[in-house]
């Protein structure tokens, strides 16, 4: 595996492993995209989770389905490949066949402000005993399908968690409105990460009251694509103005996404590594 983040030495590592037994770090990954990108993400979490001494790993899975959407089988095929929590999009329902999946027992959510009689739930709760991180998830309102306030929803699951440790995965198209929602949460959230445009952004960052930020964190899956896709059905698409059926691209695949270090006291970032490797 060709790896293009950083690595430490033994000695800072060390120091590292010390400094974290106060620290929650989450990995969040980037958009999984079909079967190609769930073996690739099976593949390399181990190393990833041992190399950085991840506790939670928290990934978007709406893609990570062949054809598009979520299925019960990718999924389970994420979970047990050592995730924590998928989180969903626009298309959470793309697929008929994870209606009856979703459930509260299930650490498979979908955006919190879809409608509410809508199947599954926008917030999990992982529960180590000692504290507790409360997982939401969001969708924007431009340039996707109506729904309900982002904003206002924040407010009410916030007050719901009933904890300092939360985690937000914002999938939307503008990154205004992602960033907007960042500094409007600045400080009531321990990190929030846009999802959605496949396409890792280099601004990650602590906002000014210690909420971790980035625009977003990428996709996992081929890095000869259009966004995960065959390039050709893309271009036909674009050159044609012809319907066209989205098929996941073979070939190398490229991982990306970002680390979040967490004090599990205060609930604040105090660190943030954008991480990319690939074949």
């Amino acid at each position: 595996m060709l790896t293009f983040y950083k690595k430490v030495s033994a000695l800072s590592l060390q120091k590292r492993q010390k400094k974290e037994q106060d620290l929650l770090n989450i990995l969040f990954i980037g958009d999984i995209v079909g079967i190609n990108g769930c073996e690739f993400l099976r593949k390399n979490l181990r190393g990833l989770k041992s190399f950085y001494g991840i506790n939670t790993v928290i990934v978007n899975g709406e893609n990570s389905a062949q054809g598009n959407g979520i299925l019960p089988e990718s999924a389970e095929y994420l979970l047990d490949s050592g995730v924590d929590v998928i989180t969903g999009g626009n298309h959470s329902f793309k697929r008929k066949e994870i209606f009856e999946y979703y459930s509260p027992q299930k650490p498979v959510i979908r955006p919190a402000n879809f409608p509410k009689d809508a199947p599954g739930e926008g917030m999990y709760i992982l529960d180590f005993g000692s504290l507790r991180l409360a997982v939401i998830n969001l969708i924007g309102q431009l340039y996707l399908e109506p729904a309900d306030s982002p904003f206002k929803k924040a407010d009410e699951l916030i007050k719901m968690a009933e904890t300092n440790l939360i985690f937000v995965d914002f999938h939307a198209e503008a990154t205004g409105e992602k960033g907007a929602l960042a500094h409007y949460l600045d400080g009531r959230v321990s990190a929030i990460v846009g999802t959605h445009t496949h396409v890792q952004t280099s601004d990650e960052q602590i906002l000014p009251k210690g909420t971790g930020f980035i625009t977003d964190a990428g996709m996992t899956g081929a890095v000869n694509s259009i966004l995960g896709v065959n390039p050709e059905i893309i271009v036909k698409k674009f050159t044609l103005r012809v319907p066209v059926r989205f098929e996941e691209e073979e070939g190398p695949c490229k991982l990306e996404g970002i680390i979040f270090e967490i004090c599990e006291k205060t609930g604040k970032t105090l660190n943030v590594t954008r991480i990319r490797s690939g074949q």
